[in-house]
């Protein structure tokens, strides 16, 4: 397991806000379940890479491939010895404003201070549906964890 060191602490701001954050030594992955024909393979990935808390940044967390929804998801990590949290409401896509302009509020802020207060004490791994990240709106989260010095690999293609 290999983290890299912190130099310093960054900050995320908010228009007129400014929160500072200290976050040591974190390493969180991100995936996209479109990788995946079954859930087995991801979980066999997750399980791989040491993952204890999966966080499903997915607005609607519902999909037409069988065992993608909250619920069967939930159970399904449960039964392998992982979490399940649910920050779609602060993280989700499908913003009316764009996502562009949700990272600059409250509740992203709000969402990556719950995110990086879970991954200082677990690994984690971000989930969304998308395969690549520059298509999806993990892009967006992926860039402020880095902007605060979190290292984030894609968990399929950082071997």
């Amino acid at each position: 397991m290999r983290a890299l060191r912190i130099r310093s602490r960054r900050a995320l701001s908010n228009r007129s806000k400014l929160i500072l954050f200290s976050v040591g030594f974190l390493l969180l992955y991100d995936v996209g379940y479109g990788s995946f024909r079954c859930l087995e393979k991801l979980l066999e990935m997750l399980k791989a890479k040491g993952v204890e808390v999966l966080v499903d940044v997915r607005a609607f967390p519902r999909s037409k491939i069988k065992g993608f929804n909250r619920k069967e998801l939930e159970e399904e990590l449960k039964k392998n010895g992982m979490e399940y949290m649910w920050l779609g409401d602060k993280l989700g896509g499908f913003r009316s404003e764009g996502y562009g302009k949700h990272v600059q509020s409250d509740d992203f802020r709000e969402g990556v201070e719950v995110l990086l207060s879970v991954a200082r004490n677990k690994r984690v791994c971000l989930m969304c549906l998308e395969r690549d990240r520059r298509f999806c709106h993990r892009r967006f989260i992926v860039e402020a964890l880095r902007k605060l010095g979190v290292e984030v690999r894609d968990l399929v293609r950082d071997q």
